[in-house]
């Protein structure tokens, strides 16, 4: 046991301990903040040298946060440039298009054409000063003078732009326009006009001034598929552009900013206006002087006459340049001439079938849009429109697979059905309200039936009686059967797409009722018939009448077309009947009134009708058989005058005889437009083929070398 005393003492040592530990924490913290407060003060007295105050402090914080923003910027512009420094890194430019294409109508002339003209071969010496000269005083004045970006021309040109002048003054200078071309696309944003500021640095640092000048007259869209001034030249005014004049030059600087709008084969009034705006430019660049430009101004430049080509079937022309594409791969060519399947006369009469008819009824029905396929039993497209205006827009509503077909595609359950089920047309079934699950789908008029044949609920489109079919078939064997006649979208199966609720295509839709038309027989439509390289090497010939291949067997297609053939003759396409034409179609309504179809087939041709808004707007109770069948009908009626009419499959019918009609008279009294007496396909091929072994004895230097029995076989074979 310790002594009291000895533990007395040991707590007085441990409490002199702690008085000793706060004594010199307090000492330390009152140093150390007097220290801190005696350095606060003298950073406060060195800043107090720079404060500003008063009216100055203004500028001073102005300064400070344009400074703070100013770094956030750069950040940000560092990140979105990350992408265009990976662009510089791989050296690849963008390609304007890979092939450069000729397109022929089925008869062998030409119809357009799609893809480069380009020609890059012409030194930059042997441009003419001129349109150099043009070029710098129209696109970029101080070219020469800018490291990339001309800060004083972007200023004059929002100056000039918010004072109204109408001569677009541009704000990218040549090398920004460049970066562009080479590694960018032309969507507006942002991130784009950074990229393009980070490359224009990057050109001018790793080009020359006139690689960079060069590389942009070489890469610059003129319009009309050109790419170039070279190509540009030739294309507007057939000549080398070592040979244009002043005018004509002026004419090609005033297409940089707006090709299409001035180009001079589109509007040949402002592209000439804009050329009198090109040569002031160079007045007032110092170029010339008013005098010099003074004979060009008087006498403008004369482009080479291209109406022909603004009346090209555009729609179609854009589809097949694609399917060439597709069709030649990665061939190491990259010029070709293709003979389509087009027939000019159809593809006119089909224009206006849609055109004329949008133009008189469309706003009292609130439809801005319409597009129509038509072709061949064996899926030859003779016609294609893909809108009303393909000026206002290139969107290809005939190929694109994005409305709901309603309606139109009942037929597809009802082939099911004649395959699947022991039934015939005239077999009963009832029109009674049906269910799957809680979905109950109505009848258009919100009545019903009750015991009716198949024939008559196809032809009054009858909604209860497909759905009740789906059921016994299933709905999985009604997508396959749809997928294989030519529907080609994906579409989910549910329990609505007996009723249509699907995405399709105006060509599939033509394709799959081309089935039917036939025989049975496949015929996915087509628009190419053979592809040759510039020296007449065939790369491709398309033959679909070979090795034919049975969809649906006779049976079955003896049924679709009986209750088709209904729908006009009784049903809901009466506006679709042809005088003396055996037809079959079906109409198509979707809900909310958004899509309108008419697809139907004769003897001779196959066509559908869509009708509808870009917007999916609803319309003005437009069903399929009001404007879809008047204008299939109005088509119609032009292809099938003048030619011999033939039998529908599986209709009893007979067809009216082959009379070349005179005069015809219109409902409104005035002369119908005829068709004009025409070649058949196989005459058409035979004078093709004969005129191509024509060209080849030209260009092996016997132009008389010609077998004429040959030359016989071929004219007396068919005739008109």
């Amino acid at each position: 046991m310790q002594d009291p005393f000895y533990r007395k003492q040991k707590r007085s040592k441990g409490r002199a301990r702690l008085l000793e530990a706060d004594a010199w924490l307090d000492s330390f913290l009152y140093d150390g903040l007097r220290s801190f407060g005696r350095s606060y003060t003298k950073i406060q007295d060195f800043f107090a040298v720079f404060s500003v105050r008063g009216f100055k402090r203004i500028f001073v914080e102005l300064a400070s946060d344009a400074m703070s923003f100013a770094a956030i910027g750069a950040v940000l512009m560092t990140a979105f440039a990350l992408s265009a420094m990976d662009a510089t890194a791989t050296g690849h430019y963008n390609r304007a298009e890979d092939y450069s294409v000729t397109f022929l109508d089925r008869y062998g002339n030409e119809i357009g054409r799609r893809g480069i003209r380009s020609d890059d071969s012409v030194a930059l010496s042997a441009i003419p000063d001129y349109l150099i000269k043009a070029t710098l005083a129209t696109e970029d004045r101080r070219f020469y003078d800018h490291l990339g970006i001309d800060v004083l021309g972007t200023i004059r040109a929002l100056v000039s732009n918010a004072e109204g002048d109408s001569s677009l003054q541009g704000g990218s200078s040549i090398t920004q326009q460049l970066a562009k071309n080479l590694f960018l696309s032309n969507e507006r944003t942002i991130e784009r006009k950074i990229k393009e500021l980070f490359l224009a640095f990057w050109l001018e640092a790793n080009y020359s001034k006139d690689e960079i000048l060069k590389l942009y007259l070489d890469r610059a869209y003129m319009g009309g598929g050109a790419f170039g001034v070279v190509a540009a030249a030739e294309y507007y005014f057939g000549k080398p552009v070592q040979d244009i004049t002043l005018a004509e030059a002026a004419m090609l600087a005033g297409l940089y900013k707006a090709p299409t709008r001035f180009a001079p084969h589109v509007d040949i009034a402002a592209a000439r206006g804009r050329a009198n705006v090109v040569l002031s430019n160079m007045v007032n660049a110092g170029y010339l002087t008013e005098g010099q430009v003074t004979a060009a101004r008087r006498r403008p430049a004369e482009p080479v006459d291209r109406s022909n080509e603004i009346a090209a079937p555009n729609y179609f022309l854009d589809w097949a340049f694609l399917e060439t594409k597709r069709i030649v791969g990665d061939s190491d060519e990259v010029g070709f001439v293709v003979r389509t399947t087009l027939d000019p006369e159809l593809q006119r009469a089909a224009e206006d079938a849609i055109i004329s008819v949008i133009r008189e009824e469309g706003p009292a029905f609130r439809v801005t849009q319409g597009a129509m396929v038509a072709m061949e039993h064996n899926g030859a497209v003779r016609a294609m429109v893909g809108g009303v205006d393909y000026g206002q827009s290139q969107f290809n509503r005939a190929t694109a697979p994005n409305r709901q077909p309603g309606s139109a595609f009942k037929p597809f359950v009802y082939a099911t059905a004649f395959e699947m089920l022991d039934i015939t047309p005239r077999s009963s079934i009832s029109d009674a309200p049906v269910c799957i699950g809680n979905w109950c789908p109505q009848n258009y008029g919100r009545s019903y039936r009750g015991s009716t044949t198949i024939k008559a609920a196809f032809a009054a489109s009858i909604n209860t009686v497909p759905v009740r079919l789906s059921v016994q078939t299933g709905r999985d064997p009604i997508a396959e059967l749809a997928h294989r006649l030519g529907i080609r979208n994906d579409f989910p199966v549910t329990r609505s797409l007996a009723l249509g609720v699907a995405s399709v295509s105006a060509l599939d839709m033509a394709s799959a009722y081309a089935v039917f038309a036939n025989g049975g027989y496949q015929a996915t439509g087509f628009g190419i018939t053979r592809i040759t390289t510039l020296r007449g090497e065939v790369i491709y010939e398309a033959r679909p009448d070979q090795n034919r291949v049975r969809l649906l067997s006779e049976d079955v297609v003896l049924s679709m077309n009986d209750i088709m053939h209904a729908v006009n003759y009784g049903g809901t396409g009466g506006r679709a009947q042809l005088e003396g034409v055996p037809s079959g179609g079906k109409t198509g309504t979707t809900s909310s009134y958004r899509d309108a179809w008419y697809i139907g087939f004769t003897g001779n041709y196959v066509a559908s009708v869509w009708y509808g808004n870009d917007n999916y707007s609803t319309m003005n109770n437009l069903t399929g058989g009001r404007l879809p069948a008047q204008s299939w009908k109005k088509f119609m009626d032009f292809a099938h005058s003048n030619i011999e009419v033939k039998p529908l499959f599986g209709v009893d019918m007979a067809p009216r005889p082959f009379v070349i009609a005179e005069g015809a008279q219109a409902e409104d009294g005035e002369e119908a437009d005829e068709r004009p007496p025409t070649l058949s396909a196989a005459a058409a091929l035979k004078l093709l083929d004969l005129s191509e072994k024509m060209r080849q004895a030209q260009a092996e230097g016997a132009p008389g070398g010609i077998d004429q029995a040959s030359v016989q076989g071929a004219s007396t074979s068919e005739s008109l």
